[in-house]
């Protein structure tokens, strides 16, 4: 199937063949047919994607200041690579889209297959889409009205946050096409509307719809015109709906308002506010968010749980429904703010046309019904390696998210081996990073690699709760394989992995399987010089500190279910560089959390962890989550028979009193990440010994979820 794509970097507008999309639980498979590009959204995305890497720090200058700190933390050549890896990333546009239902996800009930369907999809031949997010559309409404449904929710959710009543005098100012729509929301709703604009042909078709107008390009005065409409006595509220860097829109929404007016801000503008136009009359501001209710809460749109109706009158599903209804019965109308159709695969065009043209209102793609859907595999074009693939490694990736794209495919590239089939649950990373690595394939179908003969080594990058599953699977099909950490989630899959690597390796016609875990911090060059400076007999002292940063409580990586918590998902690194620093196995963990302020979601992640180990050393792992960016990540400290060894943030080693150990310092700190999938590759090449011993793995990864499972109980039961 097709999708399109915008290159964030260059701004230039692709539509590609990706693979077709698996329907996910508690989401539906929509088939489109018809998409509408956001005039003012989507231009502003090109916009920026034109626009060189200066005036790109200049629209964003919140991340200016998370690069600087990285810098701080990570050092320039590390912070660059991220950045230019960031901007190399395709962006999906779209999210008006309508179609028809041709496979309904688990758990999903109201809608079937052949029902027509608008949600806030991508301009995409198939899209899969959450239950929440999609509703169904009346049988008298067309789909090339029903495509401005969801845009027509975002107007909706303003005028909502405004509470009119009948007969109040509202300004709108911006007559793109979200105030058009919110013109006619508030018409609806029995307001009396001024429309503000620039454009002569916008403010003429608000007045079709009901509105007075202000025409700015004619010279008319918005803040008289303002209180003439309201006869003197200052409007009841002002929805801004205008995208411009310039404050003046809300100086002068608050000058037209009466004493406690409101402003809802929908667009995008200036927000250097004054003080006093607020203060003397108690005005009220609000800023809108979107479609609604349950907007970027997962819980409601990835997990499908709904608001109750009696507490969230009107959520984001409830208002497409709404727009519908009022669509159906001819209070929305959208056939003067249609003014182009494009065929999708003239979307380029399109686009190029929505740039050019401040004329541009509603631009609809329309997609052919006899487009080839059903291809879940996509073979791939990219430019020819510099040198022959070793055929003797053959991989199979799955998972293509930020991690995987930026460090662990670019290492696996590296290593010679042949790249087959890369795997993504909606097929556009897969098919980005694929290109760009070399792959053959791009699938959605993850069973494909599993069942590939060539494929004799596979890559898991996945969410943490799937690991444990393919691992299992690829053992069972006799492949290799290299999964990024943690293992698994629970001592139960650690027990099904065992017994599963125990069975395939009992094959006497093949050699038994290599499984590693990306442990890669292990293999970096200035641990390995670390390692060899220490000796064998004498116990040593570590302390290991990690200036974690902070992630939200809500993140999927403190769902014990989902990313099993950071203990496990990511201060597993840490356990392992002790485990092998002191090369011996460790006998004794526990585990100490700092106690988070009242009303603060417990997430175990500001953390001392003692670890005891069989030949008497120790070590102390301080995984802290409250400190600052700017700090250096990490820092390994190891004491041992009168000298001591520091490692900076993995760019810098020192030795006190440790012979042969030299001071080293580098530009750019290295993790391991290259040397860990070197060693994997290398290993399956001479057939000899997983890098990373089984029973290490295991130990480690069984530390790990003891850890956590201490942290979990009662303080009472610890």
């Amino acid at each position: 199937m097709k999708q399109l794509f915008q290159n964030v970097k260059t701004g230039e507008t692709l539509v590609e063949d990706v693979p077709r999309p698996n329907c996910k639980p508690g989401h539906v498979l929509v088939k489109t047919s018809n998409t509408l590009i956001s005039a003012g959204t989507e231009r502003m995305l090109v916009d920026f994607g034109k626009s060189n890497y200066l005036d790109k720090a200049r629209k964003q200058p919140e991340k200016v200041k998370m690069v600087l700190e990285k810098v701080q933390s990570d050092g320039l050549l590390q912070t660059v690579d991220a950045v230019k890896s960031k901007l190399g990333q395709p962006m999906a546009m779209g999210y008006s889209n309508v179609g028809e239902v041709i496979e309904v996800g688990q758990g999903v009930d109201g809608f079937e297959i052949g029902d027509r369907v608008v949600s806030n999809g991508r301009h995409s031949e198939i899209v899969c889409v959450p239950k929440n997010l999609c509703a169904k559309i009346p049988i008298t409404v067309a789909e090339e009205d029903a495509a401005f449904t969801v845009v027509g929710s975002i107007a909706l959710q303003g005028v909502r946050l405004t509470s009119p009543t009948i007969g109040e005098r509202i300004v709108v100012v911006g007559l793109g096409l979200i105030g058009l729509l919110t013109v006619q929301i508030l018409v609806a709703n029995g307001c009396r509307v001024l429309g503000i604009d620039f454009d002569k042909r916008k403010t003429d078709l608000a007045k079709q719809f009901g509105a007075d107008t202000v025409d700015l390009s004619a010279g008319e005065d918005p803040i008289l015109y303002a209180e003439q409409f309201s006869k003197g006595r200052g409007v009841d509220a002002v929805i801004i709906t205008a995208a411009t860097s310039s404050d003046e829109p809300m100086h002068q929404a608050a000058t037209m308002c009466r004493a406690q007016g409101r402003i809802v801000l929908v667009g995008v503008v200036g927000l250097n506010l004054q003080r006093a136009d607020f203060y003397e009359k108690e005005i009220s501001f609000r800023v809108s968010c979107s479609y609604g209710p349950g907007r970027y809460d997962p819980h409601y749109e990835e997990n499908g749980n709904d608001y109750p109706i009696g507490y969230v009158r009107w959520t984001e599903k409830r208002n497409f429904e709404a727009v519908l209804e009022m669509l159906e019965s001819g209070k929305i109308c959208t056939e003067d703010l249609k003014t182009s159709n494009f065929d999708f695969a003239s979307a380029a065009v399109a686009y190029e046309k929505l740039l050019n043209s401040k004329d541009e209102l509603g631009i609809l793609l329309n997609y052919s019904p006899q487009s080839t859907l059903d291809d879940r595999t996509v073979t791939l074009k990219h430019p020819p390696a510099a040198n022959k693939p070793n055929d003797q490694v053959v991989l199979g990736a799955i998972g293509a998210g930020n991690h995987a794209g930026r460090t662990l495919l670019p290492a696996f590239r590296k290593t010679g081996a042949r790249q087959k089939i890369i795997a993504s649950s909606q097929g556009m990373t897969g098919t980005h990073y694929g290109k760009q690595f070399g792959y053959e394939q791009s699938t959605t179908d993850t069973n494909s690699i599993f069942l590939d003969e060539e494929v004799n080594a596979v890559v898991v990058a996945t969410q943490h709760n799937s690991h444990a599953h393919f691992v299992i699977e690829a053992l069972a099909n006799s492949k290799n394989v290299f999964v990024e950490k943690p293992l698994a989630l629970t001592k139960s899959e650690i027990d099904e992995i065992q017994v599963q690597y125990n069975k395939s390796s009992a094959q006497k016609s093949k050699s038994p399987p290599q499984l590693m875990v990306g442990f890669n911090r292990r293999f970096a060059p200035l641990v390995v010089d670390l390692a060899s400076s220490l000796n064998s007999i004498d116990p040593m002292a570590i302390v290991y500190t990690c200036n974690a940063g902070h992630i939200p409580s809500d993140s999927w990586v403190h769902d014990l279910q989902v990313g099993g918590g950071r203990i496990i998902g990511e201060a597993c690194h840490f356990i392992d560089i002790a485990r092998f620093l002191a090369a011996s196995p460790i006998i004794k963990s526990s585990a100490v959390a700092m106690k988070p302020a009242e009303g603060q979601a417990r997430t175990n992640d500001t953390v001392s962890i003692s670890l005891t180990f069989e030949s008497g050393s120790i070590a102390t792992i301080n995984y802290f989550a409250n400190g600052h960016k700017s700090f250096p990540k990490e820092r390994i400290e190891v004491y041992q028979s009168g000298g001591i060894a520091i490692l900076d943030n993995y760019a810098s080693l020192k030795g006190y009193g440790i012979k042969g150990l030299k001071n080293v310092r580098k530009f750019k700190q290295d993790k391991g990440i290259d040397a860990c999938a070197a060693a994997f590759v290398n290993g399956l090449l001479t057939s000899g010994n997983t890098p990373i011993p089984f029973h290490e793995t295991i130990e480690v990864s069984k530390v790990c979820i003891d850890l956590m499972e201490q942290l979990a109980r009662p303080s009472t039961e610890r």
